[in-house]
């Protein structure tokens, strides 16, 4: 039986702000790596202050913060200063992994880009993530997930029901942990490269790259040039068996039928509508498909017919694929998420904290502290440095 950590012994430094690049370092402290979160002297102001700021949900507790940073200790440093630019170098010259989203020119100026840091220390894995890539005429600008992940994506233009209708508002930081965790699969590949070769490397990363991933079918179907549908409302969709439907208290389900040939009839007897299996509009999918109106018709009367827990219950006697389209709240309170260990205790049994999404058998998590006050470890880690870097750092970008 394993009696360490995955990751234990690991030793990462978070140089990063909100939001993906610092959760893939929550990822690796999740599997016991210990992360030292660099911070300047008056923290991190977006991720330390983004329950306060209008439009989020608003409470006492710094939720985004406690995710973002369990589990880390947190050293503040001006690196503007020599001085406290040298005990980072000092830091990276100790560590396995270093994460930074700063801007490509913004790291430049601060002396913490590749080419000033990878000499320090040879077997370190440098990690940049950045908005737009590395290369091209973007790369040295600043965005965001609802900018870059999924507007740039065209995640969010295919989210529009109907070509009239604006694009949908997307929850804050979704592309981010969706990236984060593609930084962290690009973190233990470079890992597993060092084991092999005893060598470091730079490991890039990008919102760009994360969103074109994320919606790849799409994508891919353009670059072969395939033709796509109209845009059509839900009432008007192609198939009314892949379609959301409204409930009677006010509810939304959304029906996944795939296997048609299988699942028509008992659909039809769930929703007590044996009388339509006779009706030639609908006797095949491509007749279903062809007057689809008139079916999504049908099936918003029997659902709105029907409660939310009716439905649930008469769907899942039938055997039908159905997703309740749930509130934060009751996913927040979900049996299944429980049973599913999708939220897990903070060490101190105070509330619960979303896991990392996924678990390796025989691999015991570390229980979650809540993230650092401000250099609450600078004594810790940076009285254990010794002296000064050997390193001589290019000049400064002024």
């Amino acid at each position: 039986m394993e009696t360490q950590s995955l990751f234990s012994g690991l030793r990462v430094i978070d140089c990063a702000s909100f939001i993906a690049a610092p959760m893939a370092a929550t990822i690796l402290g999740d599997f016991g790596a210990t992360v030292i979160k660099v911070e300047p002297p008056e923290g991190d102001a977006i991720f330390r202050s983004i329950h306060k700021r209008a439009g989020a949900a608003n409470s006492d507790r710094n939720y985004a913060w406690d995710m973002g940073a369990r589990n880390k200790k947190s050293v503040s440093l001006d690196l503007k200063l020599k001085g406290d630019l040298d005990k980072l170098y000092r830091l990276v010259e100790t560590a396995d992994v270093f994460i930074t989203n700063n801007t490509l020119p913004a790291r430049k100026k601060l002396l913490i880009d590749y080419e000033n840091i990878a000499p320090l220390n040879p077997r370190l894995i440098y990690v940049s993530f950045t908005a737009y890539g590395e290369t091209g005429p973007e790369a040295n600008n600043a965005g965001f997930d609802t900018t870059v992940f999924w507007g740039r994506s065209g995640i969010l233009d295919m989210m529009r029901e109907e070509e009239e209708t604006g694009p949908p508002r997307v929850p804050p930081g979704m592309g981010d942990h969706i990236s984060a965790v593609t930084i962290y699969g690009a973190i233990v590949s470079a890992l597993y490269r060092r084991e092999r070769t005893g060598l470091g490397s730079l490991v890039t990363s990008s919102l760009l790259m994360s969103g074109a991933w994320a919606n790849c079918m799409t994508l891919q179907a353009q670059l072969y040039q395939s033709k796509f549908p109209p845009r059509v409302p839900r009432r008007s969709s192609v198939n009314p068996l892949s379609n959301p439907y409204r409930t009677g208290d006010g509810r939304w389900i959304w029906l996944m039928i795939v296997n048609q040939a299988r699942l028509w009839q008992p659909l039809l007897s769930a929703l007590a509508l044996e009388d339509v299996a006779g009706d030639p509009r609908f006797a095949t999918p491509n007749a279903r498909s062809q007057n689809s109106e008139a079916l999504i018709a049908l099936l918003d009367q029997a659902f709105s017919k029907r409660s939310l827990v009716e439905c649930k219950t008469v769907l899942d006697a039938a055997g039908i694929t159905f997703g309740t389209i749930s509130t934060v709240e009751e996913s927040a309170r979900d049996p299944q998420m429980i049973a599913a260990k999708a939220f897990v205790p903070f060490r101190d049994g105070s509330a619960l904290t979303v896991n990392s999404p996924f678990e390796i058998k025989g691999v015991t998590k570390i229980a979650p502290t809540k993230g650092p006050s401000v250099g609450q470890h600078n004594d810790e880690i940076l009285g254990s440095l010794g002296g000064g870097s050997a390193f001589t750092p290019r000049p400064r970008n002024e």
